[in-house]
């Protein structure tokens, strides 16, 4: 199974959500795509493994990580001291792909993850070119010197450009920052309840 291509405004509106930013499809379709979107399933009851499985989606399509890797994700959470939710969420936003993501670096996490692959990015000085890589606390991760004339790049940290989160570093002119600690759970922007996917992985 590849990486989700498709049109990005119907997950949007399948989560109900803007899963990958704002989008203006989904303030004027707030119903899920399909003929049935209007329909009887529309008021229906969603069952309890329902719930917890498109929870468990709505991780994965945020974060761009396919069934497989999620699912180690989830077997390191709950073998690490800590609330195993909690825990999942600090490890999936300690991916390269993201910190570069939250950094301001790339305005989406698909674009980070393109300049990670595309070496573009070292971490503590030596380049990196995987996505997952887990950045720790105290890290440092920057653009390489020959790839911060990017237009991608620079358009991106440019002026407007998000602050950076409180556990992360940015300085905007060296386009170097350091990942300072994990994030507490209060400080994820991201909605979603970890506890139905803990609840899903552990029937």
């Amino acid at each position: 199974m590849a990486r989700y291509t498709g049109p990005r405004s119907r997950i949007a509106r399948k989560f109900k959500e803007p899963i990958y930013g704002a989008d203006k499809v989904l303030e004027k379709k707030a119903y899920p795509p399909g003929q049935h979107g209007f329909g009887k399933k529309r008021g229906s009851k969603q069952s309890e493994y329902s719930e917890q499985l498109q929870e468990k989606q709505k991780a994965k399509y945020t974060y761009g990580i396919l069934e497989r890797q999620f699912r180690k994700t989830f077997a390191k959470a709950s073998h690490s001291k800590g609330i195993t939710g909690v825990v999942l969420l600090q490890l999936v936003e300690s991916r390269l792909d993201n910190v570069v993501y939250r950094m301001g670096i790339a305005p989406s996490r698909n674009a980070a993850r393109q300049l990670v692959s595309h070496c573009h990015i070292a971490v503590n000085g030596k380049v990196v070119n995987v996505p997952s890589y887990t950045v720790k606390p105290g890290f440092k991760v920057a653009v390489r010197e020959k790839s911060k004339s990017l237009e991608a790049i620079t358009r991106s940290v440019g002026p407007g450009s998000p602050h950076p989160y409180p556990w992360i570093e940015f300085n905007p002119q060296t386009l170097e920052g350091t990942y300072i600690s994990l994030p507490e759970r209060a400080q994820i922007p991201e909605n979603i309840r970890e506890q139905l996917i803990v609840e899903l992985y552990s029937k």
